[in-house]
Protein backbone atom coordinates (compact mmCIF):
# COMPACT_ATOMS: atom_id res chain seq x y z
CA UNK A 1 0.00 0.00 0.00
CA UNK A 2 0.62 3.31 -0.30
CA UNK A 3 0.00 6.25 2.30
CA UNK A 4 -0.74 9.15 -0.34
CA UNK A 5 -1.37 12.81 -0.33
CA UNK A 6 -4.90 12.43 -1.17
CA UNK A 7 -5.41 8.83 -0.51
CA UNK A 8 -4.46 5.43 0.82
CA UNK A 9 -3.59 3.17 -2.32
CA UNK A 10 -3.30 -0.66 -2.27
CA UNK A 11 -2.64 -3.26 -4.46
CA UNK A 12 -3.11 -7.43 -4.37
CA UNK A 13 -0.19 -8.18 -6.62
CA UNK A 14 0.63 -11.54 -8.08
CA UNK A 15 4.26 -13.22 -8.56
CA UNK A 16 4.37 -11.71 -11.74
CA UNK A 17 3.14 -8.10 -10.99
CA UNK A 18 -0.74 -8.65 -12.10
CA UNK A 19 -3.07 -6.34 -9.83
CA UNK A 20 -5.66 -9.12 -8.70
CA UNK A 21 -7.71 -6.58 -7.05
CA UNK A 22 -7.08 -2.79 -5.82
CA UNK A 23 -8.49 -0.11 -3.50
CA UNK A 24 -8.21 3.30 -2.99
CA UNK A 25 -9.56 4.81 0.45
CA UNK A 26 -9.29 8.99 0.31
CA UNK A 27 -8.47 11.38 2.62
CA UNK A 28 -8.90 15.11 3.44
CA UNK A 29 -5.89 17.34 2.56
CA UNK A 30 -6.47 19.66 5.04
CA UNK A 31 -5.33 23.29 4.40
CA UNK A 32 -5.88 25.75 7.49
CA UNK A 33 -3.94 28.43 6.13
CA UNK A 34 -2.38 28.87 2.82
CA UNK A 35 1.16 28.32 4.03
CA UNK A 36 -0.09 24.94 6.07
CA UNK A 37 -0.65 21.57 4.53
CA UNK A 38 -2.10 18.76 7.15
CA UNK A 39 -3.68 15.53 7.54
CA UNK A 40 -5.95 13.88 10.21
CA UNK A 41 -3.37 11.04 11.23
CA UNK A 42 -6.24 8.75 12.73
CA UNK A 43 -8.02 9.08 9.52
CA UNK A 44 -5.68 9.24 6.84
CA UNK A 45 -2.70 6.45 8.60
CA UNK A 46 -4.23 4.30 10.83
CA UNK A 47 -8.16 3.86 9.82
CA UNK A 48 -7.29 4.36 6.13
CA UNK A 49 -4.62 1.81 5.52
CA UNK A 50 -6.75 -0.83 7.79
CA UNK A 51 -9.72 -0.28 5.50
CA UNK A 52 -8.10 -0.24 2.44
CA UNK A 53 -6.55 -4.10 3.32
CA UNK A 54 -9.87 -4.79 4.19
CA UNK A 55 -11.33 -3.46 0.93
CA UNK A 56 -9.18 -6.07 -1.34
CA UNK A 57 -10.91 -8.62 -0.31
CA UNK A 58 -8.05 -10.97 -0.46
CA UNK A 59 -6.02 -12.68 2.22
CA UNK A 60 -2.11 -11.91 1.20
CA UNK A 61 1.25 -13.43 2.34
CA UNK A 62 2.51 -10.22 2.92
CA UNK A 63 1.23 -6.16 3.66
CA UNK A 64 4.48 -3.15 3.14
CA UNK A 65 3.83 0.05 3.42
CA UNK A 66 4.48 3.09 1.15
CA UNK A 67 3.95 6.63 2.68
CA UNK A 68 4.50 10.44 1.36
CA UNK A 69 7.85 12.63 3.03
CA UNK A 70 8.23 14.16 5.42
CA UNK A 71 5.30 14.12 7.20
CA UNK A 72 5.55 13.52 10.88
CA UNK A 73 2.75 13.43 14.04
CA UNK A 74 2.86 13.27 17.82
CA UNK A 75 2.04 10.22 19.10
CA UNK A 76 1.08 8.72 22.37
CA UNK A 77 2.80 5.28 24.10
CA UNK A 78 0.78 3.05 21.90
CA UNK A 79 1.68 5.40 18.84
CA UNK A 80 -1.31 6.50 18.11
CA UNK A 81 -1.96 10.18 17.12
CA UNK A 82 -3.60 12.46 18.91
CA UNK A 83 -2.82 15.33 16.72
CA UNK A 84 -2.62 16.69 13.15
CA UNK A 85 0.22 15.57 11.33
CA UNK A 86 2.27 18.34 9.55
CA UNK A 87 2.95 17.34 5.62
CA UNK A 88 5.36 18.77 3.49
CA UNK A 89 6.25 22.25 2.34
CA UNK A 90 3.94 23.30 5.49
CA UNK A 91 5.51 26.60 6.71
CA UNK A 92 6.40 24.40 9.92
CA UNK A 93 9.13 23.06 8.24
CA UNK A 94 10.88 26.20 6.73
CA UNK A 95 13.49 27.44 6.82
CA UNK A 96 13.83 25.18 3.80
CA UNK A 97 17.50 26.74 3.29
CA UNK A 98 19.80 25.22 0.58
CA UNK A 99 20.70 22.33 0.16
CA UNK A 100 24.33 21.73 0.96
CA UNK A 101 26.10 20.16 -2.07
CA UNK A 102 22.78 19.19 -3.99
CA UNK A 103 22.09 16.58 -1.14
CA UNK A 104 18.71 16.08 -0.27
CA UNK A 105 19.71 14.69 3.14
CA UNK A 106 21.32 17.96 4.13
CA UNK A 107 17.21 19.73 3.98
CA UNK A 108 16.42 20.90 7.47
CA UNK A 109 12.61 20.71 6.78
CA UNK A 110 12.23 17.94 8.84
CA UNK A 111 14.08 18.75 11.81
CA UNK A 112 12.04 22.06 11.47
CA UNK A 113 9.05 19.88 11.50
CA UNK A 114 10.11 18.34 14.88
CA UNK A 115 11.04 21.34 16.27
CA UNK A 116 8.08 22.93 16.18
CA UNK A 117 6.06 19.62 17.25
CA UNK A 118 8.06 19.06 20.03
CA UNK A 119 7.53 22.97 21.03
CA UNK A 120 4.17 22.60 20.51
CA UNK A 121 3.13 18.80 21.77
CA UNK A 122 6.10 18.53 24.93
CA UNK A 123 4.12 15.56 26.28
CA UNK A 124 4.18 13.40 23.70
CA UNK A 125 5.76 9.97 23.71
CA UNK A 126 6.77 10.37 20.13
CA UNK A 127 7.16 12.12 16.61
CA UNK A 128 6.51 9.48 13.91
CA UNK A 129 6.30 9.78 10.48
CA UNK A 130 3.03 8.11 8.29
CA UNK A 131 4.51 5.25 7.39
CA UNK A 132 5.45 4.49 11.14
CA UNK A 133 1.88 5.37 12.32
CA UNK A 134 0.53 2.91 9.17
CA UNK A 135 2.51 0.34 10.03
CA UNK A 136 1.69 0.21 14.20
CA UNK A 137 -1.86 0.69 12.97
CA UNK A 138 -1.86 -2.25 11.32
CA UNK A 139 -0.48 -4.27 14.28
CA UNK A 140 3.29 -3.90 14.03
CA UNK A 141 5.77 -1.34 16.09
CA UNK A 142 6.29 2.17 15.08
CA UNK A 143 9.19 1.25 12.54
CA UNK A 144 10.34 3.08 8.98
CA UNK A 145 12.48 1.94 6.45
CA UNK A 146 16.56 3.78 6.40
CA UNK A 147 15.06 6.05 3.16
CA UNK A 148 12.31 7.54 5.14
CA UNK A 149 15.23 8.24 8.12
CA UNK A 150 17.26 9.32 5.35
CA UNK A 151 15.27 11.92 4.20
CA UNK A 152 14.50 13.60 7.36
CA UNK A 153 17.86 15.03 6.84
CA UNK A 154 19.93 15.63 9.50
CA UNK A 155 18.52 13.73 12.01
CA UNK A 156 19.31 10.59 10.93
CA UNK A 157 23.37 9.25 9.74
CA UNK A 158 23.92 5.81 8.54
CA UNK A 159 24.61 5.47 12.49
CA UNK A 160 20.86 6.18 13.54
CA UNK A 161 19.32 8.69 14.63
CA UNK A 162 21.46 12.07 15.67
CA UNK A 163 21.10 12.50 20.07
CA UNK A 164 22.67 16.03 18.74
CA UNK A 165 20.10 17.03 15.74
CA UNK A 166 17.30 15.50 17.52
CA UNK A 167 18.25 17.64 20.83
CA UNK A 168 18.36 20.93 18.78
CA UNK A 169 14.81 20.24 17.71
CA UNK A 170 14.00 19.32 21.26
CA UNK A 171 13.32 15.94 21.04
CA UNK A 172 15.12 12.68 21.57
CA UNK A 173 16.80 9.59 19.59
CA UNK A 174 13.96 7.53 21.82
CA UNK A 175 10.83 9.54 20.50
CA UNK A 176 11.45 8.68 16.75
CA UNK A 177 10.79 5.26 15.15
CA UNK A 178 12.79 2.11 14.93
CA UNK A 179 14.70 2.10 11.52
CA UNK A 180 14.66 -1.29 9.57
CA UNK A 181 15.50 -1.83 6.10
CA UNK A 182 13.57 -1.69 2.85
CA UNK A 183 11.06 -4.48 2.59
CA UNK A 184 12.06 -6.27 6.07
CA UNK A 185 9.72 -8.00 7.96
CA UNK A 186 8.79 -6.07 11.44
CA UNK A 187 5.82 -8.18 12.47
CA UNK A 188 2.22 -9.48 11.32
CA UNK A 189 -0.93 -7.81 10.54
CA UNK A 190 -3.65 -8.86 13.42
CA UNK A 191 -6.39 -7.77 12.69
CA UNK A 192 -9.12 -8.36 9.54
CA UNK A 193 -8.74 -10.39 6.55
CA UNK A 194 -5.10 -9.67 6.38
CA UNK A 195 -4.10 -11.17 10.32
CA UNK A 196 -1.30 -13.37 10.12
CA UNK A 197 0.07 -11.72 7.07
CA UNK A 198 3.65 -10.41 6.96
CA UNK A 199 3.84 -7.00 8.13
CA UNK A 200 7.22 -4.99 6.34
CA UNK A 201 8.52 -1.89 5.79
CA UNK A 202 8.17 -0.48 2.06
CA UNK A 203 9.52 3.02 1.58
CA UNK A 204 9.44 6.36 0.07
CA UNK A 205 6.78 6.70 -2.28
CA UNK A 206 9.15 8.51 -4.90
CA UNK A 207 11.36 5.61 -4.45
CA UNK A 208 9.12 2.94 -5.00
CA UNK A 209 8.12 4.40 -8.12
CA UNK A 210 11.67 4.12 -9.33
CA UNK A 211 11.57 0.29 -8.67
CA UNK A 212 8.97 -0.63 -10.54
CA UNK A 213 9.94 2.20 -13.85
CA UNK A 214 11.38 0.13 -15.48
CA UNK A 215 14.96 1.03 -17.28
CA UNK A 216 15.31 4.76 -17.25
CA UNK A 217 18.58 4.86 -19.42
CA UNK A 218 21.08 7.96 -19.48
CA UNK A 219 19.46 10.90 -21.17
CA UNK A 220 15.75 9.75 -20.19
CA UNK A 221 13.65 11.34 -17.67
CA UNK A 222 11.69 9.89 -15.05
CA UNK A 223 8.79 11.80 -13.99
CA UNK A 224 6.53 11.14 -10.88
CA UNK A 225 2.96 12.80 -11.76
CA UNK A 226 1.36 12.63 -7.60
CA UNK A 227 0.57 15.26 -5.65
CA UNK A 228 3.40 16.56 -6.03
CA UNK A 229 5.22 16.67 -9.31
CA UNK A 230 9.25 15.09 -9.32
CA UNK A 231 11.24 15.38 -12.28
CA UNK A 232 14.29 13.57 -12.38
CA UNK A 233 16.95 13.12 -15.35
CA UNK A 234 19.00 9.97 -15.19
CA UNK A 235 22.57 11.11 -15.56
CA UNK A 236 25.70 8.58 -15.40
CA UNK A 237 27.13 11.71 -13.60
CA UNK A 238 25.87 14.38 -10.81
CA UNK A 239 25.28 18.06 -11.96
CA UNK A 240 25.37 21.23 -10.32
CA UNK A 241 22.81 23.27 -11.02
CA UNK A 242 20.81 25.97 -9.40
CA UNK A 243 17.63 24.40 -8.00
CA UNK A 244 18.24 21.07 -8.15
CA UNK A 245 19.29 17.77 -6.49
CA UNK A 246 21.54 15.08 -6.84
CA UNK A 247 20.05 11.35 -5.71
CA UNK A 248 21.58 8.01 -6.33
CA UNK A 249 19.66 5.24 -8.94
CA UNK A 250 19.73 1.42 -8.38
CA UNK A 251 22.74 1.09 -11.05
CA UNK A 252 24.60 3.46 -8.92
CA UNK A 253 24.27 6.26 -11.30
CA UNK A 254 22.57 9.13 -10.57
CA UNK A 255 18.94 11.01 -11.22
CA UNK A 256 19.23 14.82 -10.88
CA UNK A 257 15.77 17.37 -10.55
CA UNK A 258 13.46 18.26 -8.10
CA UNK A 259 10.08 17.76 -6.36
CA UNK A 260 7.60 20.65 -7.36
CA UNK A 261 4.37 22.11 -6.27
CA UNK A 262 3.15 21.83 -10.08
CA UNK A 263 1.50 18.52 -9.75
CA UNK A 264 -1.68 16.77 -9.27
CA UNK A 265 -2.49 19.21 -5.88
CA UNK A 266 -2.16 22.59 -8.15
CA UNK A 267 -4.66 20.97 -11.24
CA UNK A 268 -6.97 19.43 -8.94
CA UNK A 269 -7.18 22.87 -7.40
CA UNK A 270 -7.52 24.58 -11.19
CA UNK A 271 -10.07 21.43 -12.02
CA UNK A 272 -12.51 23.12 -9.37
CA UNK A 273 -12.10 26.38 -9.88
CA UNK A 274 -12.36 25.99 -13.44
CA UNK A 275 -15.42 23.41 -13.01
CA UNK A 276 -15.88 22.51 -16.91
CA UNK A 277 -13.97 22.76 -20.17
CA UNK A 278 -12.13 20.54 -22.29
CA UNK A 279 -8.46 20.99 -22.60
CA UNK A 280 -8.45 19.08 -25.76
CA UNK A 281 -10.82 21.50 -27.49
CA UNK A 282 -8.47 24.53 -27.17
CA UNK A 283 -6.73 26.59 -29.80
CA UNK A 284 -3.00 25.98 -30.08
CA UNK A 285 -2.45 29.86 -30.15
CA UNK A 286 -5.40 30.89 -28.27
CA UNK A 287 -4.03 29.31 -24.54
CA UNK A 288 -2.29 32.07 -21.99
CA UNK A 289 -0.16 31.40 -19.31
CA UNK A 290 -0.68 30.70 -16.13
CA UNK A 291 2.49 30.21 -12.74
CA UNK A 292 1.27 26.68 -10.51
CA UNK A 293 2.22 28.45 -7.49
CA UNK A 294 -1.27 28.15 -5.51
CA UNK A 295 1.28 26.94 -2.70
CA UNK A 296 4.00 28.96 -3.16
CA UNK A 297 7.55 26.66 -4.94
CA UNK A 298 10.03 23.58 -3.97
CA UNK A 299 12.11 23.51 -7.09
CA UNK A 300 13.73 25.24 -8.79
CA UNK A 301 12.74 28.38 -7.32
CA UNK A 302 12.50 27.03 -3.36
CA UNK A 303 10.56 29.93 -2.70
CA UNK A 304 7.10 29.68 -0.53
CA UNK A 305 5.81 33.25 -1.19
CA UNK A 306 5.29 32.28 -4.71
CA UNK A 307 1.07 32.70 -5.57
CA UNK A 308 -0.18 31.88 -8.32
CA UNK A 309 -0.74 34.35 -12.19
CA UNK A 310 -2.56 34.30 -14.76
CA UNK A 311 -1.28 36.05 -18.09
CA UNK A 312 -2.56 37.02 -21.47
CA UNK A 313 -5.86 36.17 -20.63
CA UNK A 314 -8.80 37.85 -23.05
CA UNK A 315 -12.16 37.55 -24.05
CA UNK A 316 -11.96 35.26 -26.58
CA UNK A 317 -10.82 32.19 -23.97
CA UNK A 318 -12.90 29.98 -21.64
CA UNK A 319 -12.57 27.06 -19.71
CA UNK A 320 -10.97 24.94 -22.52
CA UNK A 321 -7.87 27.33 -22.96
CA UNK A 322 -7.73 27.73 -19.56
CA UNK A 323 -7.54 24.23 -18.50
CA UNK A 324 -4.67 23.41 -21.29
CA UNK A 325 -3.05 26.57 -19.37
CA UNK A 326 -3.07 24.63 -16.16
CA UNK A 327 -1.73 21.59 -17.86
CA UNK A 328 1.11 23.40 -19.33
CA UNK A 329 2.02 25.17 -16.18
CA UNK A 330 2.36 21.92 -15.14
CA UNK A 331 5.00 20.85 -17.65
CA UNK A 332 6.57 24.35 -18.09
CA UNK A 333 8.19 23.35 -14.70
CA UNK A 334 9.20 20.18 -16.31
CA UNK A 335 10.68 21.45 -19.10
CA UNK A 336 12.74 23.90 -16.43
CA UNK A 337 13.78 21.28 -13.92
CA UNK A 338 14.78 19.14 -16.75
CA UNK A 339 16.54 22.22 -18.85
CA UNK A 340 18.27 22.93 -15.49
CA UNK A 341 20.38 19.21 -15.89
CA UNK A 342 21.62 19.08 -19.46
CA UNK A 343 19.66 18.41 -22.49
CA UNK A 344 16.25 18.11 -22.79
CA UNK A 345 15.52 14.02 -23.14
CA UNK A 346 13.75 12.82 -26.07
CA UNK A 347 12.31 10.35 -23.92
CA UNK A 348 10.41 10.25 -20.65
CA UNK A 349 9.37 7.96 -18.29
CA UNK A 350 5.91 8.96 -16.63
CA UNK A 351 4.45 7.41 -13.07
CA UNK A 352 1.99 8.41 -10.45
CA UNK A 353 -1.38 8.85 -10.49
CA UNK A 354 -1.08 11.11 -12.92
CA UNK A 355 -0.47 8.69 -15.70
CA UNK A 356 -4.15 8.18 -15.86
CA UNK A 357 -4.41 12.13 -17.49
CA UNK A 358 -4.20 11.79 -20.85
CA UNK A 359 -4.37 15.55 -20.90
CA UNK A 360 -1.05 16.21 -18.39
CA UNK A 361 0.38 13.75 -20.24
CA UNK A 362 -0.31 15.36 -24.22
CA UNK A 363 0.92 18.55 -22.24
CA UNK A 364 4.56 17.50 -21.06
CA UNK A 365 4.93 15.63 -24.19
CA UNK A 366 3.85 18.92 -26.10
CA UNK A 367 6.12 21.17 -24.20
CA UNK A 368 9.36 18.92 -23.98
CA UNK A 369 8.81 17.43 -27.53
CA UNK A 370 9.56 14.47 -25.92
CA UNK A 371 7.56 10.97 -26.52
CA UNK A 372 6.08 9.83 -22.99
CA UNK A 373 5.96 6.40 -22.16
CA UNK A 374 3.33 6.14 -18.97
CA UNK A 375 3.17 3.10 -16.60
CA UNK A 376 0.78 0.34 -16.83
CA UNK A 377 0.15 1.06 -13.17
CA UNK A 378 -1.05 4.18 -12.22
CA UNK A 379 -0.08 3.01 -7.98
CA UNK A 380 3.42 2.54 -8.66
CA UNK A 381 4.69 3.29 -5.20
CA UNK A 382 2.22 0.50 -4.12
CA UNK A 383 2.98 -1.59 -6.97
CA UNK A 384 6.78 -1.52 -5.76
CA UNK A 385 5.79 -2.30 -1.70
CA UNK A 386 3.95 -5.24 -3.00
CA UNK A 387 7.45 -6.47 -4.61
CA UNK A 388 8.65 -5.41 -1.41
CA UNK A 389 5.84 -7.41 0.91
CA UNK A 390 7.22 -10.32 -1.32
CA UNK A 391 10.74 -9.84 -0.47
CA UNK A 392 10.14 -9.86 3.18
CA UNK A 393 8.01 -12.70 3.08
CA UNK A 394 10.94 -14.39 1.10
CA UNK A 395 8.82 -14.95 -2.46
CA UNK A 396 12.07 -12.74 -3.79
CA UNK A 397 15.84 -12.67 -3.82
CA UNK A 398 17.02 -8.68 -4.62
CA UNK A 399 15.32 -5.59 -4.93
CA UNK A 400 16.57 -5.40 -8.38
CA UNK A 401 14.13 -8.11 -9.40
CA UNK A 402 11.38 -5.11 -9.20
CA UNK A 403 12.17 -4.02 -12.49
CA UNK A 404 10.58 -7.45 -13.97
CA UNK A 405 7.54 -6.25 -13.46
CA UNK A 406 7.13 -2.59 -15.15
CA UNK A 407 4.85 -2.10 -17.55
CA UNK A 408 3.94 0.06 -20.14
CA UNK A 409 0.63 1.68 -21.60
CA UNK A 410 0.22 3.68 -24.99
CA UNK A 411 3.16 6.49 -25.87
CA UNK A 412 1.80 9.95 -26.11
CA UNK A 413 4.05 11.97 -28.58
CA UNK A 414 4.19 15.28 -29.14
CA UNK A 415 1.55 17.39 -31.56
CA UNK A 416 3.04 19.26 -34.02
CA UNK A 417 0.74 22.34 -34.28
CA UNK A 418 1.11 22.68 -30.84
CA UNK A 419 4.81 22.45 -30.35
CA UNK A 420 5.77 26.02 -31.63
CA UNK A 421 2.77 27.30 -29.66
CA UNK A 422 3.75 26.00 -26.27
CA UNK A 423 7.42 26.84 -27.06
CA UNK A 424 6.29 30.52 -27.24
CA UNK A 425 4.27 30.49 -24.10
CA UNK A 426 7.17 28.61 -22.50
CA UNK A 427 9.96 31.67 -23.36
CA UNK A 428 7.22 34.05 -21.77
CA UNK A 429 6.68 31.98 -18.21
CA UNK A 430 10.21 32.05 -18.44
CA UNK A 431 10.11 35.86 -18.70
CA UNK A 432 7.65 36.30 -16.21
CA UNK A 433 10.20 34.48 -13.72
CA UNK A 434 9.52 31.24 -14.35
CA UNK A 435 9.56 28.48 -11.42
CA UNK A 436 12.42 30.63 -9.92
Amino acid sequence: MDVGTTAVKALAVDEDGRVLARARVPHEVIVPAPGRLEHDPVAAWVRGPQRAVAALGVSPVAVAVAALVPALSAVDADGFPAERGILYDDERGRPLGPYRGGDPTASPEASEMLRWMAAAHPAAAGYWPAQAVAIRGLGGPGVVDFATAMSMGPLYSLDGWDEVACAAAGATARQLPAVAGLGEPVGAVTEGPASGAVLATGSVDAFCEQLVAGPVDDGDALVVLGSTLVVWSARATPAEAPGVLNGPRLDGRWFVGGASNAGGLWLDWAERALASGDPALAAPQRVPVWWPHVRGERAPGHDPSRRGELRDVDLTQGPAELRRAALEASAFVVRSLLERSGPLPARIVATGGGVSSRPWLQAIADVTGAVVEPVAVPEGAALAAAYLARLASGLEVDIEGASRWAAYGPVVTPQPAWVAATARRYERFIAFGGPG
